[in-house]
């Protein structure tokens, strides 16, 4: 019969980690510079009387077994176990308190720039830290920087919230979550990576296993989530609205509704970070005169909680064609400090995320799963004002592996088309401004891969004109994606010399470093588009907006603003399909007034620099690439 995971007995724990610990001892001498990690895994579990697959699996759903340079993650937690120093980490700005966007993103109502106020303590829980230093009789501070001690700290909370039971379930539910049912989710997952197993390499190098365990079975439990929120069961949901309600001077907040699918298609799912913490953010979501997104979900144990059904248009992304045809999804984090995702939330994100993209038929690529920092700016004025969540530290390559939609390694060599994918891990490059202007960031790994101006390191990097209008070369800071590749967004191919490949990226050839042997971009398969022979150049826009006979009598035609940005003949640039012209006016509380205006003209959606941005279709033509 299965065997349950609350039988799991210490005697078991520790015979597993005696024998580990023998086999260990016998392993090539070169190996233990690299398996120090498992080492210290074995020996925290046999100390403390700790499964080593329940030791192993918490670990790996907290950080996947990394030390994260000694960085803390968006819930404040440290090295591989999680360890929580809300002291050390630092208490977070308000939501969003960094660039000038209008979250609503529509020329046709005033622009919404509320104060977000002060920002609300974060529950207790993210204090682990001094319970573990009391349990070992040490200080925080080793624990938050001593990796093997920081897994004696973990496994002495487990066998600590382990005393008085009979299995480990309960006690990984504590360890994890903050409720009841966040705290099964959590446990549920740690589960499932027990049952299957998970073999890696660590961000400083450590190999770490946990060897599968097919017939393990979690206790069951009720079902937790609500009726009334859209959700995936295999993730903890809750409901909390946010407001629709009339204000003063005929304005109203903090959503518009809607009729989607039926009268808008949704085409995209964008990923936000909070840039504060769960209780902050919660009440900010509850707030009519603040503005709105679709989902948070908490770092330390993936808890989603829905504020605007998806039918709805919240207000999200500072672009409001893309606002009316996404779904907006906040994460508990912060892109500016330089912190990194749990695991937990990964796996509860990429759960919703594959839910809603099936249930409203959403590719899973990344033109259509896209950062906020990949939206583009409406008009020339709104572009650098425009959010640079969730940063170059949200690992998009492991999240799509989640999704069950890994990028990279479709096309032909040689293919005129790439899709940028470096290894995360060993992917460094240092950025600026995570904590201080100028300072550099702590070294670690990235999904950005850096362009420049020429085939060199020490050569410019690209001219992004909508962020730097001056006209100089795009900047290092963790903020300036005006020079920056984002893994899985595919471009098409400009020119090559020796280890180096050029794209096309914002009317330029972006070089980067592409050697044979250590590949950060892989050949790709798809359709590219150029301007019509004849054209010298094309405009370039931010949203696709109708043609003005499209708009009925009694409402004023949005402007087609062109970005100032150039794209010329002999540049090519991937597609992402042809889409239709819409605006969707509400701009009064009233939905009667509320209208979908489609028009005739069709636009194409093109990865153009690091946002994604539109072109005519009639001023393009399509070209394969393979």
């Amino acid at each position: 019969m299965p065997m349950s995971f609350r039988s799991l007995s210490r005697t078991a724990a520790l015979a597993a980690a005696v024998a580990l610990l023998g086999g260990l001892a016998t392993a090539p001498a070169h190996a233990a510079t690299t398996d120090q990690r498992q080492r210290d895994f074995a020996a925290a579990a046999a100390e403390f009387g700790v499964p080593l697959d329940v030791l192993l699996g918490v670990s790996y759903l907290e950080s996947r077994w990394d030390f994260n340079g000694g960085t803390p993650s968006t819930a404040a937690g440290y090295g591989p176990m999680h360890l929580t120093d809300l002291r050390e980490a630092g208490v977070a700005g308000s939501h969003h308190d960094q660039g000038s966007e209008d979250p609503r993103g529509d020329d046709a109502r005033p622009a919404l720039h509320p104060a977000a106020g002060p920002d609300v303590p974060p529950q207790a829980g993210l204090q682990t830290v001094d319970e573990a230093a009391q349990l070992l009789k040490t200080d925080p501070k080793t624990l938050r920087t001593d990796t093997t001690q920081n897994i004696r700290g973990g496994a002495a909370l487990l066998a600590k919230y382990h005393l008085g039971q009979t299995g480990w379930y309960d006690a990984v539910a504590r360890y994890g979550g903050s409720g009841e049912a966040a705290g099964q989710t959590f446990a549920d997952e740690v589960f499932e990576t027990i049952k299957s197993g998970v073999s890696r390499t660590t961000d400083d190098g450590q190999q770490v296993t946990l060897a599968a365990t097919p017939g393990i079975t979690a206790p069951e439990h009720a079902e937790a989530n609500p009726a009334n929120v859209e959700c995936p069961r295999t993730v903890t949901c809750e409901s909390v609205p946010a407001p629709y309600q009339e204000l003063p001077g005929n304005d109203y907040g903090n959503h518009d509704l809607a009729d989607r699918p039926a009268g808008q298609k949704i085409d995209h799912i964008v990923i936000h970070d909070t840039e504060g913490y769960w209780d902050s953010v919660l009440k900010l979501a509850q707030d009519p005169t603040y503005v709105s997104w679709n989902y948070t979900i908490r770092s330390a144990d993936g808890l989603i909680a829905q504020h605007v059904p998806t039918k709805d248009v919240a207000w999200h992304a500072g672009n409001w064609y893309i606002n009316a045809k996404s779904i907006g999804i906040e994460h508990e984090g912060f892109a500016a400090k330089g912190t990194w995702y749990t695991e937990a939330m990964y796996r509860s994100s990429a759960k919703l995320v594959g839910y809603l993209a099936r249930k409203y038929d959403i590719p899973l690529d990344r033109a259509h799963i896209i950062g906020h920092d990949n939206v583009p700016g409406t008009i020339p004025s709104t572009i650098a004002g425009m959010h640079w969540d969730p940063g170059p530290y949200w690992d998009w390559s492991h999240y799509f592996d989640l999704l069950g939609a890994p990028l990279g390694g479709f096309g032909l060599p040689g293919s005129s088309l790439v899709t940028i994918d470096p290894d995360f891990t060993k992917n460094q490059p240092i950025f600026t401004g995570c904590d201080t202007a100028g300072t550099p960031c702590t070294p670690r790994g990235s999904e950005a891969v850096v362009l420049h101006s020429q085939p060199s390191d020490s050569s410019p990097l690209l001219v992004d004109v909508g962020l730097h209008p001056k006209g100089t070369p795009s900047t290092m800071d963790v903020a300036d994606v005006g020079s920056r590749a984002a893994t899985g967004q595919r471009y098409a191919v400009a020119d090559t010399s020796g280890d180096w490949t050029a794209i096309w990226y914002l009317g330029q050839k972006g070089w980067f470093r592409n050697p044979h042997n250590a590949r950060v971009a892989k050949p790709a398969i798809g359709l590219v588009v150029t301007p019509k022979p004849g054209l010298a150049t094309i405009p370039v826009y931010g949203r696709a907006y109708p043609e003005p006979e499209a708009y009925p009598a009694n409402l004023t035609p949005q402007a087609i603003t062109p970005l100032p940005y150039t794209l010329a003949a002999g540049q090519k640039y991937s597609s992402a399909g042809v889409v239709g012209s819409e605006y969707y006016s509400a701009t009064t509380f009233d939905v009667a007034d509320h209208v979908v205006v489609k028009g005739k003209l069709k636009y194409v959606q093109i990865q153009f620099g690091h946002r994604i941005a539109f072109v005519k279709a009639d001023d393009v033509r399509f070209l394969p690439a393979f």
